[in-house]
């Protein structure tokens, strides 16, 4: 039987630490009461910390936050694991106390094109169109922000479960700097063993761009599953076996 791990989860963008509630059951279920502690943090302003100013936090600042989470939660010898906009905080919290962490993985996270924030990143066309922005799936001159959101998140999802992910939505923002941020820390790859999940379906962050973001990280093992985006939704097994077994490194 495998020993108990502990896991922090951090969420990505417009979302909380809600999104990891199938994968923790998953967890759970795989371990059979060996698992350990599983905590998952909520951005300032996204989950429990709905309601709160956020207004001049930047990304350093809610890196801190998130340590700091964390050692008051007094866990040791963590897996740390982020999703999509957590790419901003990961390699931060990496270099603010490496002793915490005993792998970091990256699940189909951002990572920085030099001198771009994310809105930049992005851009205003569609995939593919410019060489050095990650584009969408659809135009977005002639499909609404919530059309292109349900191509992006929710490509491999049914009716029942997009209508259901859909209405949790629009309640957690992330402090507006951190969309504005151009710098996020990617300069201290390494410092901590890291994986990178790429999510073979994803829609939101096309797979030659997570690859590209991967090398970015330092990483040392790249994983693959079959999943789109909100893969800890759509493969909670799945996912939840990979971090299982990255906890072995």
């Amino acid at each position: 039987m495998q020993s108990a791990t502990n896991y922090v989860l951090m969420h990505g963008g417009t979302q909380g630490g809600w999104i990891w509630a199938e994968t923790i059951e998953a967890m759970n279920i795989q371990a059979g009461g060996s698992l350990g502690r599983v905590l998952a943090l909520d951005a300032p302003g996204c989950g429990a910390k709905r309601g709160r100013q956020t207004e001049t936090l930047t990304i350093a600042d809610v890196a801190r936050e998130m340590v700091a989470d964390i050692e008051a939660a007094g866990m040791r010898d963590v897996i740390l694991v982020g999703h999509s906009q957590a790419g901003q905080l990961l390699p931060l919290m990496a270099v603010i106390n490496p002793a915490l962490f005993r792998r970091v993985v990256y699940v189909t996270c951002l990572g920085q094109i030099p001198g771009k924030n994310i809105l930049e990143m992005y851009g205003n066309g569609l995939q593919g169109a410019v060489e050095n922005e990650i584009g969408f799936p659809t135009d977005p001159a002639t499909t609404s922000p919530s059309e292109r959101l349900k191509i992006m998140f929710c490509n491999d999802m049914d009716a029942q479960q997009t209508a259901a992910f859909f209405a949790r939505l629009g309640q957690d923002n992330w402090p507006p700097q951190t969309y504005a941020e151009t710098d996020w820390g990617h300069q201290f790859p390494g410092i901590v063993p890291s994986t990178y999940v790429i999510c073979l379906q994803d829609l939101a962050i096309p797979v030659p761009w997570q690859e590209k973001f991967a090398s970015q990280a330092g990483i040392d093992r790249t994983v693959r599953i079959d999943a789109g985006h909100q893969v800890m939704n759509t493969r909670p097994h799945g996912l939840a076996e990979i971090l299982r077994h990255e906890a072995r490194f």
